[in-house]
């Protein structure tokens, strides 16, 4: 049984950069497709992107974050992380990391995944 802890949230400024972590317990990490999701207050859980179990096979975002967030991880560490820049106000939610045992590009639903994170609050003000 994998537990994923999520942490780096915090307050920050628009334009303004965050790197939040997501740390795995187990030794099955490196089996594991990474993905972040984030819902906002009154609003549905969005897909935010993902990175294969290698990291080799790619990563892919959600529009809205294209070109500003940097999916990455590091088995030896088992550790996930988002890099967040040029926040936006519009990027304010809890951040969830999940794990599921198959990488599927393009998959943004929320489906089939077999661990989730408690979550971590990012604001950023305007």
């Amino acid at each position: 049984q994998a537990q994923l802890v999520e942490s780096g949230g915090g307050l920050v400024q628009a334009g303004g950069s965050l790197r939040l972590s997501c740390v795995a317990s187990g030794r099955t990490f490196s089996t594991y497709a990474m993905s972040w999701f984030r819902q906002a207050p009154g609003k549905e859980r969005e897909f935010v992107g993902a990175v294969s179990q290698s990291g080799d096979a790619g990563t892919y975002y959600t529009d809205s974050v294209k070109g500003r967030f940097t999916i990455s991880r590091n088995n030896a560490k088992n550790t996930a992380y988002p890099q967040m820049n040029s926040l936006k106000p519009e990027d304010t939610a809890t951040y969830y990391c999940a794990a599921r045992s198959y990488y599927y590009y393009g998959d943004y639903g929320s489906d089939n995944y077999d661990y989730w994170g408690q979550g971590t609050q990012v604001t950023v003000s305007s």
